[in-house]
């Protein structure tokens, strides 16, 4: 008896023991826990298991992350010479004429040549020597140097353009290397996410190396109208500054992972207000591989041309949303006529992906490869049905020797570009085409047409877009009296009479 009340009373004071022990235990490993850094996964250029990257105590995690991605960031300088347009000498009056044409045939003849630079970034994507930059950092330019981050460079011969996509703006180069070179990591697209920490690494302003901190402000941002004129745009948006130099630098994660190229700004002096745009890291691989595989980018190809579906062309075709493309027209000889898809088709679909937009919509269609047979959910007079479709290859015209974009079309003096979808949203209108410069002393600058002007018909014809603008343009060329035409300004619709050049 006296023994189990001893056993008891041993159990009775031991087992509060232990639960203190272990709940002291519990405190000390997750005070233990606190004080040290989440680990990073492998470092550049490295493959196989993560290493631990951690910051010091009471030291920014950034310096991790700037530690590790600045050995593969690269300074990029391009320089070309062009010809100087011929001058015409102006023509003077009253009584200085005689001695400014005197001036004017002293200066040297014509053509004379200038050269020109370009300053951008790049960063290492392979220990080989690939790196991958902006298209317009390194288009049409003669010679190319690349600096490494500790002061070796490569030019001439030792540097290699693989290839160019104006469509994304992305470009790879190519260094010849006898050591192998810190390669950057690539994160996953899928794991970006709005409000995400943005790190861009560049030389900003010619400045090396200079790293910024933002968030991730917005992902696939399209439609927008930059000089770079990359026409295929799935934007990740960041305030982190990206200014003039920093094109072409990789714009990384807290784990110091290649989330996108940082390629444009939008900004009313040139300089970052904390709108940029990098091209995301899913397009840039994409992209990359096919130029070290190809040398060029090959996609597939439907053969038709979309159109946004608005609001009243909802209502007119009786469809649930505004959301997949209107096939404007089926092109022909095209895998989309041979599959018997039709003007005035709705595609909702293309496989299980569901279609919300025009830009998206070639998008999702390009990254097939040529001969690939792909699904297409479409509605046709309130049927919906399901067509395959094999795909062509893309008829590319945008190769390495092409210019990055074409130019804006004229007519009368006057250039025009297609309205972005949120212009026309703004502006309160489903069609015409933006006035981006009027020549002086043009017909159309006469007659008082400004930029910035929305150009909604001419003559009889109504402008939904530059295809509109350039039929009215070739009907109306040889036009012996005033072309009308009806514009917007501001919140404002009136008249202007064109009387056509001589």
């Amino acid at each position: 008896m006296n023994r189990r009340i001893s056993l008891r009373l041993t159990g009775a004071i031991l087992a509060p023991a232990v639960l203190v022990a272990f709940v002291i235990g519990m405190v000390v490993a997750v005070v233990l826990n606190c004080g040290s850094r989440p680990a990073m996964a492998e470092p550049a250029g490295s493959s196989g298991t993560a290493v631990v990257l951690s910051a010091k105590e009471g030291e920014s995690p950034f310096v991790v992350v700037a530690d590790a991605v600045i050995p593969t960031v690269v300074n990029i300088s391009a320089e070309k010479t062009v010809k100087v347009e011929e001058r015409k000498t102006p023509e003077f009056g009253g009584p200085f004429e005689e001695f400014f044409r005197d001036f004017f045939k002293g200066l040297p003849e014509f053509p004379l040549e200038e050269h020109r630079n370009a300053l951008g970034s790049g960063v290492i994507i392979d220990p080989k020597g690939y790196i991958v930059t902006n298209t317009h950092v390194v288009a049409g330019f003669d010679e190319v140097v690349v600096k490494l981050t500790d002061g070796t460079e490569f030019k001439g011969k030792d540097v290699e353009l693989v290839g160019r996509d104006p469509k994304t703006d992305v470009a790879v180069l190519k260094v010849n290397t006898k050591k192998a070179l810190p390669a950057i990591r690539f994160g996953k697209a899928e794991d970006i996410k709005v409000g995400d920490w943005a790190i861009a690494v560049g030389n900003s302003f010619g400045l090396q190396s200079t790293v910024t901190v933002g968030v991730i402000s917005a992902k696939g941002r399209s439609g927008i109208p930059l000089p770079e004129g990359p026409s295929y745009q799935d934007f990740i948006q960041t305030d982190a500054s990206i200014n003039p130099g920093n094109s072409g630098g990789p714009l990384v994660n807290i784990r110091g992972e290649l989330i996108g190229i940082n390629s444009a700004i939008r900004s009313p002096v040139g300089a970052s207000v904390g709108v940029g745009f990098a091209v995301p890291v899913d397009m840039v691989k994409m992209v990359a591989d096919q130029l070290m595989e190809h040398g060029r980018v090959i996609r597939g190809f439907l053969g038709i041309r979309p159109q946004p579906i608005t609001e009243s062309i909802r209502k007119a075709l009786g469809l649930e949303s505004t959301k997949g493309v209107l096939i404007g027209e089926v092109l022909k000889d095209m895998p989309a006529k041979k599959a018997g898809l039709k003007d005035g088709d709705v595609i909702l679909k293309v496989n299980d992906i569901e279609i919300e937009e025009v830009a998206q919509f070639r998008r999702v269609v390009a990254v097939f490869a040529p001969g690939t047979t792909i699904r297409l959910t479409v509605v046709r007079d309130n049927k919906r049905f399901i067509k395959k479709v094999k795909l062509a290859e893309f008829p590319e015209e945008e190769q390495a020797g092409a210019p990055e974009r074409e130019e804006p079309e004229k007519w009368l003096g006057v250039s025009v570009r297609n309205l972005t979808g949120d212009e026309r949203k703004e502006a309160g209108i489903e069609g015409g085409v933006l006035v981006e410069s009027v020549e002086h002393g043009s017909a159309a600058g006469d007659a008082g047409i400004q930029r910035g002007d929305i150009i909604l018909e001419i003559g009889d014809t109504k402008i939904d877009d530059l295809g509109d603008f350039n039929k009215a343009a070739q009907d109306l060329t040889k036009a012996k009296k005033a072309v009308l035409f009806r514009l917007k300004r501001g919140s404002v619709k009136m008249f202007v009479a064109v009387e056509p050049e001589e």
